[in-house]
């Protein structure tokens, strides 16, 4: 399987997982992650090959975010809510996601880019 980088365009940091990704001649699969959501079934399954907590998959800078007042339910709900949450709106998932069907990174640092998708 391809790389699947799931990115929003307008994004800063998508943009630098995706020039690393360019200049490392690494192939994927762009998905717009506002037009084409993972589903809930993905999430899921991105979130358990991860690794990371599950908070950790939420745009918490995002504007989304803080109108619905995450911040105080991301801590307490379960991971089923949490998943419905992510599932209803794109704008709510950290991005980008990269995804190989195997492993996962969420989120842009360099060094965790050349450790995983080198």
């Amino acid at each position: 399987m391809a790389l699947q980088f799931f990115w929003y365009p307008k994004c800063g940091t998508c943009r630098k997982a995706k020039k690393w990704l360019d200049d490392h001649n690494i192939a994927y699969e762009e998905i717009h992650i506002v037009e084409n959501p993972p589903s809930r079934e993905q999430l899921a399954e991105l979130y358990q090959q991860s690794g990371v907590e599950f908070k950790k998959f939420f745009n918490t800078s995002g504007q989304k975010y803080r109108e619905l007042g995450l911040k105080d339910k991301v801590g307490s709900a379960s991971e089923s809510e949490l998943l419905n949450l992510l599932a209803s709106d794109g704008m709510l998932i950290k991005r980008p996601i990269v995804t190989d069907g195997t492993k996962v990174t969420v989120g842009f640092k360099e060094e965790e880019f050349s450790q995983t998708w080198s």
